[in-house]
């Protein structure tokens, strides 16, 4: 899994780019902006904190949304002996891009600003989805900067219930999203994926994980999660309003300073 490139560490350009820039959801080259990015090879680092070499092979411009750039890209396996996509596919992506997003992310799923770096996040990822979905880090509401909107969105894509990194989602499971930035509301109509008669609340979230939970996504006993991260939750039931209603509730944090809440399809 590829973590982050360093803008400033070209390796190779046919276009005579020194670095990259980030503006919004873009990739822009420096000294000239008007260069293109596509044919430039970055230092980069590994999900296991190995330098690799990343190629950005192609950009293209997202159809709906003039803020944001796909990429291609490419990363030197030095087994191998090749390059090859660190992007992993599935069943609805078979050649995943990436977005280029602000900041690092850890292993746990935490996410801190490091100088000169930021993150390619591949396009079938929790930082990737989040930003499609709306909570685009880079944009303010109200005043106010979503990055934190959105680091609390890859922990709900995830369920990472504890903010350990631990995912407890199943594929394709059906989420409904609503925030109080006003970025997105409860879906209420139904359509072919949707029967907001089958969906029900699962947790309220901030950027460390969840606040308060009401039911696992995967199905497992909320115990699991007690057990999973001790003294990080306790059993207590909280109105959020609107039917949302928790049966435990992070230590210290209350559960209506959460950013964002979401509710699921329960599993089979």
């Amino acid at each position: 899994m590829l973590v982050s490139i360093d803008v400033n560490a070209v390796r190779k350009t046919e276009t005579g780019v020194k670095a990259v820039r980030l503006e919004k959801g873009r990739l822009v080259a420096w000294p000239q902006t008007s260069q293109q990015v596509a044919g430039t090879v970055l230092q980069g680092t590994s999900g296991d904190g190995k330098p690799v070499e990343v190629a950005i092979c192609a950009a293209e411009p997202a159809s709906d949304d003039p803020e944001l750039t796909w990429y291609r890209i490419e990363a030197w396996n030095p087994v191998a002996q090749e390059w090859e996509n660190p992007c992993t596919a599935d069943g609805r992506v078979p050649a995943p891009r990436a977005v280029a997003v602000s900041g690092v992310w850890d292993g746990t799923g935490a996410r801190r600003d490091v100088p000169g770096k930021l993150t390619l996040a591949c396009e079938n990822g929790a930082i990737s989805k989040c930003v499609r979905w709306g909570y685009k880090p880079w944009t303010e509401r109200n005043g106010k900067s979503l990055v934190d909107l959105h680091q609390a969105c890859t922990r709900m894509a995830r369920a990472d219930y504890c903010g350990n990194g631990r995912s407890h989602t199943r594929d394709y499971t059906v989420i409904d999203m609503y925030d109080g930035f006003g970025v997105l509301s409860p879906t209420t109509q139904a359509s072919e994926d949707f029967d907001p008669k089958k969906i029900t609340f699962e947790a309220a979230w901030a950027p460390d994980g969840a606040t308060c939970i009401s039911r696992t996504r995967d199905g497992k006993a909320l115990s699991s999660i007690l057990q999973e991260c001790p003294q990080r939750f306790r059993a207590s039931t909280v109105d959020l309003g609107e039917g949302d209603r928790c049966a435990v509730q992070r230590e210290g944090v209350s559960p209506k300073a959460a950013l964002l809440r979401n509710r699921s399809h329960g599993s089979p």
